[in-house]
């Protein structure tokens, strides 16, 4: 796979048991480019080691004054030369190929499974930690498996180099190729410590970014209740934390540095001396001498990779580890059986809940909570994404499907099912961008973004977007929504997200607080122009306030995941006193004063008639 190539058709199926399993599930998929990388390198640190017997050949010819065979061996280094600069390029141009097609096909997969898993995600991992696996994270994978090409070149040279000068001169091989692997593996024990410590570091620097990005997101509400110091105090400490833990792990990693140079330096000054000895007794030849010291002092060069393999490896695992986290879930539904998307009522078998085809329907629960989890239920979304370690989600997976027209939404392809059904969350996120681009979003296409933008009275925001920005001449739609729609209000926000999903346009359209963040003017406005441009399409709105339910065309209460009562709003504000607790938010007092006053028996009796 070359960069040019990019997307993969197919990013596989990965290893997701654990961290180094998936590592070699990744080394597995770039075989072919490891290959290559690995051959360029094994071509530059050969050509790099050639330079030792080529360096004692000049000089065993200048100490027997042969011109010819010091030629000779100018050309050799020369050709040498050429080669240790053609095999670092290539080295080079393969290894960052590995690298960023290692990245690339991680993306890829957290891209596939954050699409499969929708809003279910967020439930089981913080929607941070998606962000930083999808960044750092992935960058430090693919740091690893770029860098194990090039240590396996370097191991192989080493293997070469030993060989080669125990065949060449076995007195002084030998003690070349005993300290080479003591050199090798002499910072293996420092390294759980600096795993250890560098681990800590992430998960302050984790900690910190996590309180900033709060911070931010929050400084309109610091500022009016003039918090900005505390927080910034926060954010001190939490930042000499992080300062602290880094300084922490730099010495342990300066430590191995030190190894690293230490012990080299020493095995050449033995080589040397012992080398002396042995040219002085006349044992050995001057450019034999030379040769092995050359060669010994090149072998510092590919020792090197062993230290960088060991930090590659020590900070990929826990993002491997993290990255597996994601990859992990996975959506529970059955294989699809229906083709295309189904039109009707909308029903949810484990509470009894009923939406009919065409029809605004409003539900009503106690528990807002409660009331979330539903609405995510009537997406199909509560079948999704499950944790094999914790067993969370074993009652969503037993819990039946959701139907649409009597159809399972399990049984629906992911896409059908998605376009059937469409889910708007109490808290919609807006993405950066145009006002236009935010709009454009697939849809049936008989809503246009005017009629939504009506619907939903975002006539004071366009009027708004458009002062803000004089570079459009005017253009709302033209205007730019920052990141997370951060420039806006809660109100304004909450009535752009329902526009973009008034624009979609689905068979059925879930809304879970819709009107949660706007005065009770606009709050009565929007509900009316739900009803009106949803008119003859199934509308399920999670909701609390008498102005939209008052709209609704049938109300049902929800109490402890089950219906209990289905009406008309005011009907229901006269017959059912667990459904006039919550609308207009009574305490268990007055509920207990009025039953007494207009009805016969305890409230057990009177829920238990209902």
């Amino acid at each position: 796979m070359q960069i040019r190539d990019l997307p993969y058709p197919d990013p596989g199926d990965p290893d997701v048991r654990s961290g180094p399993r998936f590592l070699l599930w990744l080394g597995r998929n770039q075989l072919g480019g490891q290959l290559r990388s690995m051959s360029w390198g094994l071509l530059h640190q050969c050509s790099i080691a050639g330079l030792s017997p080529a360096v004692g050949l000049a000089v065993q010819a200048v100490v027997d004054r042969s011109g010819t065979r010091l030629a000779w061996t100018g050309g050799l280094i020369a050709v040498l030369g050429a080669l240790i600069a053609l095999g670092d390029t290539m080295l080079h141009r393969t290894a960052i190929t590995n690298w960023i097609t290692a990245a690339a096909r991680v993306q890829q997969l957290l891209a596939r499974r954050t699409a499969e898993l929708g809003s279910a995600l967020t439930r089981r991992v913080a929607a941070g930690e998606v962000v930083a696996v999808s960044t750092g994270d992935v960058e430090k994978i693919g740091w690893f498996v770029e860098a194990v090409s090039r240590f396996a070149a370097a191991a192989a040279a080493l293997v070469l180099i030993c060989a080669g000068l125990l065949l060449y001169l076995p007195s002084l091989g030998l003690l070349v190729t005993v300290s080479v692997p003591l050199l090798a593996l002499a910072v293996l024990p420092l390294l759980p410590r600096a795993t250890k410590r560098a681990d800590l570091q992430r998960e302050k620097a984790g900690k910190a970014t996590e309180l900033a990005s709060d911070t931010v997101a929050g400084l309109r509400v610091l500022r009016g209740i003039g918090g900005e110091e505390l927080f910034l105090g926060r954010y001190r400490r939490a930042s000499q934390e992080v300062r602290e833990a880094a300084v922490h792990s730099a010495r342990m990693w300066s430590l191995i540095s030190a190894v690293q140079v230490l012990l080299p330096g020493v095995l050449l000054i033995s080589l040397v001396v012992y080398g002396a000895v042995l040219a002085r007794d006349g044992r050995i030849g001057v450019g034999q001498l030379v040769t092995v010291y050359s060669a010994a002092t090149l072998m510092l060069f590919p020792l090197r990779h062993f230290e960088e393999i060991a930090m590659a490896y020590s900070f990929s695992r826990p993002s491997a580890q993290r990255a597996v986290r994601v990859l992990s879930l996975h959506r529970t539904a059955g294989p699809s059986t229906v083709d295309g998307a189904p039109t009707g009522a909308l029903y949810d078998p484990a509470t009894g809940l009923m939406a009919p085809a065409g029809l605004f329907t409003a539900v009503v629960c106690g528990d807002p909570d409660e009331a979330g989890r539903l609405a995510e239920r009537l997406g199909g979304h509560a079948q999704t994404g499950s944790d094999p370690e914790s067993g969370e989600g074993a009652a969503a997976q037993k819990a039946p499907s959701v139907l649409l027209g009597g159809v399972p939404l399990d049984e629906l392809p992911l896409d059908s099912a998605r376009t059937a059904v469409l889910v708007q969350d109490k808290d919609p996120v807006l993405l950066s961008g145009t006002l236009r681009e935010l709009l454009d979003v697939p849809s049936s296409g008989r809503v246009t973004a005017e009629e939504a933008l009506a619907a939903a009275q975002c006539g004071d925001v366009l009027d708004s977007l458009a002062q803000a920005s004089p570079a459009t001449d005017g253009d709302a739609m033209a205007t730019r929504i920052t990141e997370r729609g951060r420039s806006l209000s809660g109100g304004q926000r909450q009535r752009l997200a329902l526009a973009r999903s008034l624009v979609t346009d689905p068979e059925a359209l879930v809304l879970d607080e819709p009107t949660s963040a706007v005065d009770s003017h606009t709050e009565a406005r929007v509900a009316a122009g739900i009803k009106a441009l949803r008119q003859g399409r199934t509308t399920v709105a999670f909701a609390s306030s008498p102005l939209l339910l008052d709209l609704a065309d049938r109300v049902v209460l929800v109490h402890r995941g089950t219906v209990v009562a289905v009406g008309e709003h005011r009907e229901l504000l006269d017959t059912e006193p667990r459904y006039r607790a919550v609308v207009t938010r009574e305490t268990d007092d007055e509920i207990a004063a009025l039953t007494t006053g207009c009805a016969t028996g305890t409230i057990e009796e009177i829920e238990e008639r209902a």
